[in-house]
């Protein structure tokens, strides 16, 4: 059987968005749930990885790390005022070393959607999934 190749998808949940990523690995899930929270705001094949961003974070649970590592995004975001398009995770234990590549914010190129004002623990989930890790929550908009 092939292996699946690593995805990511939004979920419903009122007014705010569920993002879920999917992957081979814990770490690859988290980095295509990141790619989920960059297609909240824009079109993820529209960002160039001009910039890197290191992130570590650390929880005591997978869960929670995930939360950790959507926000620590978020936040990079924010301040930087940029966006990210591709992403790289390392898991170990409890710590998560994360690299998002990314640009600054091009209104007319990215014509961002919303502003991700963080991840919550609503439909908080890292669990393996028929042959997959699957790591979800929802952001609030």
């Amino acid at each position: 059987m092939a292996e699946a190749e690593p995805r990511w998808e939004h979920f419903s949940h009122q007014a705010d968005i569920g993002v879920r990523g999917f992957g081979a690995t814990p770490a690859q899930a988290f980095e295509t749930a990141a790619m989920a929270l960059t297609a909240v705001i824009t079109d993820p094949r529209l960002v160039v990885p001009r910039q890197v961003v290191e992130v570590e974070c650390e929880a005591p649970d997978l869960e929670l790390l995930l939360v950790d590592w959507l926000n620590a995004l978020i936040y990079e975001m924010s301040i930087r005022r940029l966006l990210f398009g591709r992403f790289r995770v390392t898991l170990q234990g409890k710590r998560l070393q994360g690299r998002a590549y990314g640009e600054p914010v091009d209104p007319k190129r990215h014509r961002p959607a919303v502003e991700v004002k963080g991840a919550t623990f609503t439909e908080l989930k890292v669990e393996r999934r028929d042959g997959l890790w699957m790591a979800q929550c929802v952001v609030d908009v």
